[in-house]
């Protein structure tokens, strides 16, 4: 069943007062109150639509509660709901790869290090499998890095 076709889900009364007393409490995260309250929409009789509708939420979200709810109950449904923010792009070990690589010369035939440059480079010497210029400027923007300009270019022979 795929998110699109709806879920229904039933509370029970000691889940029903649990998300009652979690609504009129004190502040909580706000993926916890979503959770709550697509559950009691849900619960109420509304589709994974409607009730991702009234909350604010896609219908996806609202699916994905609810399947939470039916795999693991209320705790699982509201409190191991997917936190906010993204995964890194880039795992520090790579980031300092790309960091060490910027640190040295650049490409034989090359001036200098750009940031499409770094990009390309760093997955051809296997240091990620796929990096944006975007990701990269990121990167060198973190650590003051800004391998383009005069100063931070290697000279001489390395030997």
């Amino acid at each position: 069943m795929g998110w699109h076709n709806g879920l229904q889900i039933q509370l029970s009364r000691q889940e029903r007062r649990q998300i009652d007393k979690l609504l009129s409490g004190g502040v909580q995260p706000v993926w916890v109150v979503i959770g709550a309250l697509v559950l009691r929409q849900m619960d109420d009789g509304r589709s994974t639509v409607e009730a991702g509708a009234g909350v604010g939420v896609s219908a996806k979200v609202a699916w994905e509660i609810g399947k939470r709810y039916r795999e693991g109950g209320l705790e699982r449904a509201i409190y191991d709901a997917p936190r906010p923010g993204q995964n890194p792009l880039l795992e520090a070990e790579q980031g300092q790869r790309i960091i060490a690589m910027v640190c040295g010369p650049p490409p034989s035939g090359r001036a200098r290090w750009t940031v499409r440059l770094i990009a390309e480079e760093a997955v051809k010497r296997k240091l990620v499998g796929h990096v944006a210029p975007e990701t990269v400027r990121i990167l060198l923007q973190s650590h003051d890095l800004k391998p383009w300009r005069e100063k931070n270019v290697v000279r001489g022979e390395v030997g």
